[in-house]
C-alpha cells in the first residue's frame, strides 16, 4: 500500500476529495494550513513517504537526496516545467501528470482577456475607481472581425479556437506539429507559420509550453514584427515574453495592449508592467476555478497508481 503525502494545500477546499483519498490510502498526510512546502520544509515533510501528490513544488537534488523512500510524484498541475525528468530518473522516481486538464478554464480566461484588452476595460475601470468618468478617453475595439493568432494549438489552443467560433473572427493557427486535420473542421482557421502569425494578427494569444525552444521567444525583434496596434495575450507560461521589451512597446503604442496571467518571476508584485495603463495582469489564475481544481486534484489522485518513468528530451520536456 503506497504511503501518500499531499504537499499542496488545495485539497483543503474539497473535503470530499480529502476523505476519498484518505479512505483509499489510509494514513495519507495532508499539510497543515494553506502554505506551499518548498526546500527544507518539503524534504522534512516527506520523510518516510514513498508517494507525493504535488502542485508546483520544485524537487531539487538536495530535496530528493533527503527523501530516499520517495518513488512516485503525481502532479496535480497542468504543466511540468518545474520538474526535471533526468533528476527523477537518477533517483528512481516515476511521475504522472495530465496534459490539458485545465483547458476549459484557461481557454475561457484567454478569450475573455482578448475582449477586455481590446475594449480597454481595465483602463476605463481605473478611471471610474478614481472618481472620474470616461470622458474623452478614446475608444476600445470589437473582437468581431479581427484576425486572431493562436500560437500553440495543443489542448488549450484548440479549446480557444473552438470558443472563438461565435465571434466572427479569422484565426491564424500556428504549431510545430501538423494541425491541418483539426483546422479543417473550421471555415475560419488558417494554418500559418510564426512569421505570418506575428505580421497579420490583430490579437496574438500565446498557448505554448515552456521549454528551451520557447523561453524568451517573444523578444524585442519578434514584438517589432507584430502588427502595429496589436494586442498580446499570455495565459500560458511566464518567461516566453521579454517583459522589458514588451513594456517599451506598450509605452510607444506599437503594442496597443497586453493581458497576462503569467510572468517570468512570480509572485509578480512590483513588476513594472503592472504600472502601465494598457497592461492587464492577474496572479496566475488561469486554472483557479473550482471545476479545474477538482479535475486536477482527481488527476493527482489517479496518478498514484499510474505513474511512469519520465523521458528527458521527449514531450513535455523537450
Amino acid at each position: 500500500m503506497p504511503r501518500v503525502a499531499v504537499t499542496l494545500p488545495y485539497f483543503d477546499f474539497f473535503p470530499d476529495l480529502c476523505d476519498e483519498l484518505a479512505a483509499r490510502y489510509p494514513g495519507t498526510r495532508f499539510p497543515e494550513g494553506r502554505r506551499l512546502l518548498q526546500g527544507d520544509a518539503l524534504a522534512e515533510y516527506l520523510q518516510g513517504y514513498d508517494t507525493a501528490v504535488i502542485g508546483v513544488q520544485r524537487f531539487t537534488e538536495d530535496v530528493l537526496s533527503r527523501c530516499p523512500d520517495l518513488k512516485v510524484i503525481s502532479l496535480c498541475s497542468a504543466g511540468v516545467d518545474h520538474i526535471d525528468p533526468a533528476l527523477l530518473n537518477r533517483h528512481g522516481i516515476r511521475m504522472w501528470w495530465t496534459a490539458g486538464i485545465n483547458k476549459v478554464s484557461v481557454s475561457e480566461l484567454a478569450v475573455s482577456y482578448m475582449v477586455l484588452a481590446l475594449r480597454r476595460v481595465h483602463q476605463f475601470s481605473a478611471v471610474l475607481r478614481a472618481g472620474q468618468w470616461a470622458g474623452p478617453m478614446g475608444f476600445g475595439g470589437d473582437l468581431r472581425g479581427k484576425t486572431v493568432g493562436v500560437h500553440g494549438v495543443g489542448h488549450i489552443g484548440k479549446a480557444v479556437i473552438e470558443l472563438l467560433q461565435p465571434y466572427g473572427v479569422h484565426i491564424l493557427a500556428c504549431d510545430r506539429v501538423d494541425i491541418s486535420a483539426f483546422a479543417a473542421r473550421f471555415a475560419n482557421v488558417e494554418v500559418v507559420g510564426q512569421d505570418a502569425l506575428w505580421e497579420r494578427s490583430d490579437v496574438v494569444s500565446i498557448h505554448l509550453s515552456r521549454n528551451r525552444s520557447t523561453l524568451g521567444l517573444y523578444d524585442g525583434a519578434v514584438l517589432d514584427r507584430m502588427k502595429p496596434g496589436a494586442v498580446l495575450i499570455n495565459c500560458a507560461r511566464g518567461g516566453l515574453v521579454d517583459e522589458a521589451a514588451l513594456a517599451e512597446r506598450l509605452e510607444s503604442g506599437h503594442i496597443a495592449g497586453a493581458a497576462f496571467d503569467v510572468f517570468a518571476a512570480e509572485p509578480a508584485n512590483g513588476n513594472p508592467l503592472l504600472d502601465l495603463p494598457n497592461f492587464l495582469g492577474s496572479p496566475h489564475i488561469g486554472a483557479t476555478t473550482r471545476e479545474s481544481w477538482r479535475a486536477m486534484l482527481r488527476s493527482g489522485m489517479a496518478g498514484i497508481e499510474r505513474a511512469y518513468e519520465p523521458v528527458p528530451g521527449a514531450y513535455p520536456f523537450d
